[in-house]
């Protein structure tokens, strides 16, 4: 039986990041809203609850029957969840003058206690709350301290008469990067506290995977619609190796693929032994986003045209029982965003024609994008199809602000071009923490004296280029006075894209890259860089 650890959301922008903290230790989680604990589940082994939005006093705070796991599993409180834990038991949690964001240190901390195994006192941890623990319940210890918060983290090996499993409530969080030991803390608590075997990995899930799949399709004929991206790749190889002859891809050319990307897709698709039929379909497309600027409308307009295309394709497989996706985890997640606000919407999940009478299979539904990764090179795929940066389903229609027609497609196409290949082709060295997240992500280097050299393409997690068609900007070339569009070249650095900072690019790749843009490009007389981190900023532009 597969362990987990349930992760219940209470609304965090950092409930993902802690689902990848605890996946890098080798073991399987699924998050849930705060509300919908499995109960009876014996493959649970662990529960976390997250940080909110609100504070515990707040009408709408949202709450949970703590009795369905205190005591019976070890538990994790984060930010909200300790507060919440602490509110819930008799506790007190108030505003008080100080409040913490940003950096702090453990100015006390309890090493005896398992979950600060290996913890170094004035450790740095990362706080982000208006309220304050001022009393913890009775009978529950102080566990860590900083210097205006005695309460940063307790603890009560008994919290329950429903069993012994151990409480551990933590006011900072630690799945973010800028709390030093904070994967040291969950290791603690997953392996050490919960008894994680650390059996989840990209070779057990191949093999567990092709299994299911093999039991749930049978001899069922399967339609999968790539969009050349590395999630639909890793999807399409996967169940090929699972149902072979049986699998059927389409893969639909909307015209706002990148510059000669239905071609060269196309030709790694049939190296792969995959069954594909190619359509290209952007005559369609551009006539009915004609005039169209909102970027929501683009998207479902997109979306609409995508499925009359691919269902019209899909008629004509006789015998077709199954729709195949590249649905990842974090799509998932963010469609079922417990606030109910939508930020964007996803081009893989949801607004599937009930007439298609196709039955959903996705393959990577459990899996964050650099599990996807590992999974591909566990199936042998070519590296140049699965270090490919994330690329939005609708394309470049939500890379160009303002109304899509083809001359505006072939400017950014041009420009995007000489960009992701000179990222590819600039070299770097790194060494220490940079040189180790880039090889914990899977990108093939070796490391000699410390250092390791790779492109600047796979030092990043995504590169694009924004066509500001709405805007023009005065140029001169040559004797000229030039009145064209400028691009914004963006970079950024993450691990899931549920946070992300903007690459610090060289200068002279920079200088090199839009001397190149503005010399070759028809239409651009200025190139700017974006410096956004998400959040606030989200990582495509729409």
């Amino acid at each position: 039986m597969q362990q987990k650890i349930i992760i219940l959301d209470f609304g965090s922008q950092t409930t993902q990041l802690i689902g990848r903290r605890v996946r890098e230790l080798d073991t399987f989680c699924e998050i849930l809203p705060y509300n919908k604990f499995p109960k009876d589940d014996p493959s649970v082994i662990g529960v976390i609850l997250s940080g909110s939005p609100f504070s515990v006093h707040d009408p709408e705070a949202f709450q949970v029957d703590l009795s369905q796991f205190v005591g019976r599993v070890p538990v994790l409180g984060i930010c909200y969840g300790a507060q919440f834990i602490s509110h819930a038991n008799g506790g007190r949690v108030e505003k008080t003058n100080t409040r913490e964001y940003g950096r702090a240190h453990l100015q006390y901390v309890d090493t005896a206690n398992p979950l600060f195994n290996g913890f170094a006192q004035n450790s740095q941890v990362w706080m982000s709350h208006g309220d304050s623990i001022t009393a913890i319940p009775a009978g529950y210890e102080c566990i860590a301290s900083t210097s205006d918060v005695k309460y940063a983290a307790y603890y009560s090996a008994n919290p329950s008469s429903a069993g012994t499993a151990p409480l551990f409530a933590v006011q900072f969080h630690p799945e973010v990067f800028h709390t030093a030991q904070g994967s040291l803390l969950l290791k603690n608590f997953v392996v050490g506290i919960c008894g994680s075997r650390q059996d989840w990995s990209a070779a057990s899930f191949v093999d567990s995977t092709v299994a299911e799949l093999k039991q749930q399709l049978g001899d069922d004929r399967v339609i999968l619609g790539l969009s050349g991206g590395v999630d639909s790749s890793v999807a399409a190889v996967l169940l090929n190796r699972a149902i072979g002859k049986n699998l059927t891809c389409i893969f639909v050319d909307h015209g706002m693929l990148r510059k000669n990307e239905f071609r060269d897709v196309m030709n790694d698709y049939k190296c792969l032994g995959l069954n594909v039929i190619g359509v290209d379909a952007s005559a369609k497309f551009f006539s009915d986003l004609a005039g169209v600027t909102d970027p929501e409308k683009k998207r479902k307009i997109i979306g609409r045209d995508f499925i009359e295309v691919f269902n019209a394709e899909a008629r004509k497989i006789e015998g077709a029982k199954w729709l195949a996706q590249g649905t990842i985890y974090p799509d998932r997640i963010e469609s079922l965003n417990i606030t109910g606000k939508v930020i964007k919407s996803h081009h893989n999940v949801g607004g599937l024609p009930e007439e298609m009478h196709l039955q959903l299979c996705e393959p990577l539904r459990w899996l964050f994008k650099d599990e996807v990764r590992r999974v591909g090179r566990q199936l042998g795929m070519p590296e140049h199809l699965i270090t490919r940066h994330p690329f939005p389903g609708p394309g470049l229609a939500v890379r160009i602000l303002g109304d899509i027609t083809p001359e505006k497609v072939r400017i950014l196409q041009d420009a995007d071009d000489i960009y992701i290949r000179g990222l590819r082709e600039y070299k770097v060295k790194l060494s220490g923490e940079e040189a180790r997240r880039v090889l914990a992500a899977g990108v093939p280097a070796s490391m000699t004296d410390g250092e390791i050299e790779v492109s600047l393409y796979d030092q990043i997690w995504q590169a694009c280029t924004i066509l500001l068609s709405t805007v023009r900007s005065v140029g001169v070339m040559g004797d000229e006075r030039t009145y064209e569009h400028p691009v914004a070249l963006r970079a950024v650095t993450s691990t899931d894209a549920m946070t992300a900072d903007w690459a610090h690019l060289p200068y002279d790749f920079m200088a090199r890259v839009s001397n190149e843009i503005i010399n070759k490009v028809r239409g651009v007389n200025r190139v700017c860089y974006d410096i956004s981190s998400k959040p606030p900023s989200t990582i495509e532009w729409e």
